[in-house]
């Protein structure tokens, strides 16, 4: 099993960064990709950003891109979501997700991943 704890979120104005970090452990040798969703409240969970363990091949939402960033420290087992530019669109309970398996087809659905952590809640203000 995979263990997942995502940390630092928090409140922040319009416009201001925010740095997500997300540790695993178990048997973090079976995940070989990571990915970040949000859900904000009365909507559904969407997908934010995705890294492959191996080569650290991205994928962002249109709606993120150019703004966050993710990226990995394989010796630490740990992923990160620098976000910039936050708008109040932003705000919602972020989570991390760990996938045995990566299809590039299917890096933007939840189904494709197998272990989550228990979320973290980044609010924007405006």
């Amino acid at each position: 099993q995979i263990q997942l704890v995502e940390s630092g979120g928090g409140l922040v104005q319009a416009g201001g960064s925010l740095g997500l970090s997300c540790a695993a452990s178990g048997r973090t040798f079976s995940s070989v990709a990571m990915g970040w969703f949000r859900q904000a409240p009365g909507k559904e969970r969407e997908f934010v950003a995705a890294i492959t363990w191996i080569g650290g091949s991205t994928k962002y939402a249109d709606s993120v891109k150019g703004r966050f960033t993710i990226s990995r420290d394989s010796a630490k087992n740990t992923v990160y979501l620098q976000m910039n530019t936050l708008k109040p669109e932003d705000t919602a309970i972020y989570y991390c997700a760990a996938a045995r398996q990566y299809r590039h087809t299917y890096y933007y659905l939840q189904e494709m991943y197998d272990y989550w952590g228990q979320g973290t809640q980044v609010t924007v203000s405006s």
